[in-house]
């Protein structure tokens, strides 16, 4: 069978087309992606649902706590975005009446005890930290501070069965009363 000219040119169409859509497939797959964050988004939920916190783990690699989260220094109290905390109804922490909302976590360590300070600026790199509002701040209260025989590598926050929030990064452990 002989091709005729519009055989000719469907063929060479289809080519052409077979050929663009290797093109394009190569280029998404060369697509470079991030590797894996040093310091990894989590979720903390209190255990009946009131209280949610999403913050970034730093980790210490070989790095001294009082360096990473020196004391009397106000601390993001995380790493990366900052540390967001959501109550889903009006708490008390620490003593102090806080309204339902989402706030700014973050941390003035110290030896006995930590200053929380939760604020309405939200959405900010290094949770406040660098970029401070004071007229933004809702409440800070302290919280104790102990030292445990046990080592975290990784920066955490959990809840226990009380509802009262725990930090924990090295041997640093603080307790927020929550309720």
């Amino acid at each position: 069978m002989k091709k005729t000219n519009s055989m000719k040119k469907s063929t060479f169409i289809t080519t052409i087309a077979f050929a663009f859509v290797m093109l394009l497939s190569t280029n998404v797959n060369a697509q470079k992606f991030s590797g894996l964050d040093k310091s990894p988004l989590d979720i903390s939920m209190s255990k009946d649902k009131s209280v949610k916190i999403v913050y970034s783990r730093p980790q210490l690699n070989g790095r001294a706590l009082s360096k990473l989260a020196p004391n009397d220094k106000m601390w993001r109290t995380g790493a990366n975005e900052g540390t967001e905390i959501t109550l889903y109804k009006d708490m008390n922490m620490g003593g102090k009446s806080v309204k339902a909302g989402t706030y700014t976590l973050t941390t003035i360590p110290g030896d006995k005890e930590w200053t929380i300070v939760l604020n309405s600026n939200l959405n900010v790199w290094g949770g406040g930290a660098g970029r401070y509002k004071e007229a933004s701040e809702v409440t800070r209260f302290t919280a104790k501070a102990s030292m445990s025989d046990d080592s975290l590598e990784a920066f955490s926050i959990t809840f226990d069965e009380t509802g009262t929030m725990h930090l924990g990064w090295d041997k640093v452990r603080v307790a927020v009363p929550m309720n």
